[in-house]
């Protein structure tokens, strides 16, 4: 009886203990307890985690930061690093520009950039006589005479339609070796032409003198004298230096214009200062058909010389 008790005292221990098969539902919870969701039960605290990995057992592996850096995420990818494409035939890096070349240099002094000239540099005593012509040329056979006659070298500033009419002119001009400059092409007020226009009447007159047998470079007169900063940088930039005047004589008025041959000496003679430049033209006036310039130029030359000047050309100013 005794053997027969122990035995089922010991079946009852071994069915309390049996362990609930792997697929049995578990227990129904106790009276009271919560039944929320695994997912809403409150996390750990930074503190009880740090606890937990701490209390891992000795030996066991801790996980990779990058495999789960936050309970319920996607493991985070370390980035990938693409390395750059060789350059293909059509992808080859450009060849540096050469640099531009230095610009020639100007064929005139630089110290002449950005003037208007107004009397010639260092002449000492002498006077430059400088003739205008854009209308006619009634005076140019005294003037051209007289000059000859009394040894006196002048500069003729032309415009380019006056050349292309005159051809002959400037043939007689050159050939007695007087200097030839340019006076634009057709005479207009500079300053309210645009850059593209000033190329083209500077670069037209020029055709149209060279064309004529001789050479207006490097000297330009602005017409009318109408220039600012920039058409004087214009003028530079094509290769030309600016010349004014010191006194214009207003023989151009004409006896019309209340001017005389008188009047015109006299002018000159009240400027004279070394290295004056003188104002006159070629063309007689439109109106009473006089040319007073040339008329008076014998007196003008007389008077200077007897003042204890001499002559110079424009070239003067280009060290030459």
């Amino acid at each position: 009886m005794a053997i027969a008790g122990a035995l089922v005292v010991l079946a009852v221990v071994l069915v309390l203990f049996r362990p609930a098969p792997a697929g049995s539902p578990p227990a129904p919870p106790a009276s009271g307890a919560s039944t929320a969701p695994p997912s809403a039960q409150p996390a750990l605290s930074a503190s009880a985690s740090a606890s937990a990995s701490t209390d891992t057992a000795p030996g066991s592996t801790l996980p990779a930061e990058t495999d789960t850096p936050e309970a319920g995420e996607t493991p985070v990818q370390p980035p990938v690093t693409v390395p750059a494409a060789e350059p293909g035939p059509s992808e080859a890096p450009e060849e540096p520009a050469a640099p531009a070349p230095p610009p020639p240099p100007a064929p005139f002094p630089e110290y002449l950039r950005g003037q208007d000239l107004t009397v010639v540099p260092g002449a000492g005593r002498a006077v430059a006589l400088t003739f205008d012509a854009g209308a006619n040329a009634a005076g140019l056979p005294k003037i051209l005479s007289t000059l000859a006659a009394k040894g006196v070298a002048a500069t003729f500033f032309l415009t380019g339609n006056w050349a292309a009419n005159n051809p002959q002119g400037v043939a007689q001009i050159a050939a007695a070796g007087h200097r030839v400059a340019n006076h634009s092409m057709t005479h207009p007020g500079f300053t309210g032409l645009a850059d593209e226009a000033i190329v083209q009447q500077l670069r037209s007159a020029e055709q149209a003198i060279l064309a004529a047998g001789a050479d207006p470079r490097p000297l330009f007169r602005f017409p009318y004298g109408e220039r600012d900063a920039r058409t004087i940088a214009d003028v530079n930039s094509l290769g030309y230096v600016a010349v004014r005047w010191t006194v214009d004589t207003l023989g151009w008025k004409g006896t019309s214009g209340g001017a005389s041959v008188q009047s015109v000496a006299d002018r000159v003679q009240a400027g004279l200062q070394p290295g004056e430049i003188v104002l006159m033209h070629i063309g007689s006036n439109p109106d009473d058909g006089t040319t007073l310039d040339a008329d008076a130029l014998p007196q003008i030359i007389d008077r200077i010389r007897a003042a204890g000047y001499g002559f110079v050309t424009l070239d003067a100013l280009l060290g030459q």
